[in-house]
């Protein structure tokens, strides 16, 4: 496609999108106060940004990160730490720290992503299941929750958690929206009340006013690397919620004995808390993005998801492609457009965890920072792109028109 066609797309595109960018930066005006009362009721200053080191014993930057998240998500407690991988690591944290041989753990959203399936059901490798612990999974029907399924299920067997997973993993599918996640929470509670919600809660954090937290969910949990970290935060992850689940919790992170009396983290905290602050906003350019490379593609033809005037509830938008080549030279086109290592082309390759080959376009400046303008996809049909992230609405814009220029249409 030639420059004058890509610009005259892309205006048209910005020109449709203008609604959903209203109520986007209404929903960030909001986060952003949310976040500011936290910090205030936190009482966050200077000393926090201060390293610590050994043992961590007496660290207020750790403890005063924890109430941060905690004041903001509208828990009881939080346990932050630049010591948890990712979100991946956070999610094995917790289940390990939460179920017991002979428990059940039922997937209330059909099969988690590739990663977290081996956490839970690997075979000779660690896994919940080479524990002892059982798993049973309901698939979604017609991107919802089967409550009926759902709740035959619950008064048939004792389940100890359920979990959701909000976004959509290498599914295509729209993110689940806190709307829904409230409505199965009430469900599960009424049926069984010591049942454990958790949710994933991996890039929909600041897409609504409400987290799943507010809802009825017992743990929410994400990866620093994406929404809550603003883009800054170099690692970490973080689990939020019931106090006595994020106690069993971390104990599993560090010993049962000493828990979150220790953990030092010898570099300054200032990312950690300066990326939570710029979190809403930064969501915001990347739900704008969503939305322009939702009219764009849509336009072009292709299958997208969210459509065009849906309001995201991650900040992914999911691209299906005819064929392997062309869902390549995609990926190429954004590794193109990046800040760090634009000269590089993205190629596939074995990726750890998952079965297929994966591309990945990621020219971050934190390794795998998913809040950064990304896209990434198994090699596999459907031939499904997922675009996501962008620290700058501008950047993304620029992206797109390159991206544009790239495709044969």
């Amino acid at each position: 496609m030639d420059i004058n066609q890509a610009r005259k797309l892309l205006a048209q595109a910005e020109a449709d999108a203008q609604d959903s960018f209203k109520i986007i930066e209404e929903i960030a005006l909001y986060n952003q106060n949310k976040v500011l009362e936290a910090f205030s009721k936190s009482k966050v200053a200077q000393r926090h940004f201060y390293p610590s080191t050994g043992y961590g014993y007496d660290d207020a930057s750790r403890r005063t990160l924890a109430e941060v998240y905690a004041n903001c998500f509208k828990t009881e407690d939080a346990l932050v730490s630049p010591l948890i991988s990712g979100g991946t690591g956070a999610l094995s944290l917790a289940l390990f720290g939460l179920l017991r041989p002979n428990d059940l753990m039922l997937s209330i959203s059909g099969k988690p992503y590739e990663t977290l399936s081996r956490v839970i059901s690997g075979n000779g490798t660690g896994s919940l299941q080479d524990f002892g612990v059982k798993y049973y999974e309901i698939a979604l029907q017609n991107c919802d929750f089967d409550l009926d399924t759902i709740a035959d299920y619950l008064k048939n067997n004792k389940v100890k958690l359920a979990y959701i997973q909000r976004s959509r993993g290498y599914e295509f599918r729209r993110a689940l929206s806190v709307e829904q996640i409230g409505q199965v929470c009430s469900l599960i509670k009424k049926i069984d009340s010591n049942c454990v919600i958790l949710c994933d809660n991996c890039y929909g954090e600041f897409t609504e006013v409400y987290e799943p937290s507010e809802v009825g969910a017992d743990l929410i949990i994400g990866s620093l690397i994406k929404n809550p970290g603003g883009g800054l935060a170099p690692t970490g992850g973080y689990i939020a919620g019931q106090s006595r689940y994020v106690d069993a919790i971390s104990g599993k992170l560090t010993a049962p004995s000493v828990g979150r009396a220790v953990g030092s983290y010898a570099a300054t905290y200032r990312p950690y808390f300066q990326g939570f602050f710029m979190a809403p906003s930064t969501v915001s350019y990347a739900l704008k993005g969503n939305a322009l490379a939702s009219h764009i593609f849509t336009s072009l033809g292709y299958s997208v998801l969210p459509l065009p005037g849906e309001i995201p509830h991650d900040i992914v938008v999911a691209i299906k492609f005819k064929t392997k080549e062309e869902l390549i030279a995609f990926c190429q086109s954004v590794q193109y457009a990046s800040p760090v290592d634009g000269f590089v082309t993205a190629c596939p390759g074995p990726m750890p965890g998952y079965s297929h080959e994966v591309i990945m376009a990621a020219g971050t400046f934190v390794q795998g920072g998913s809040l950064e303008l990304t896209a990434d996809a198994p090699i596999k049909e459907p031939y499904i792109a997922y675009l996501q992230g962008g620290l700058t609405y501008e950047h993304i814009k620029i992206a797109l028109l390159r991206i544009l220029q790239a495709l044969d249409n």
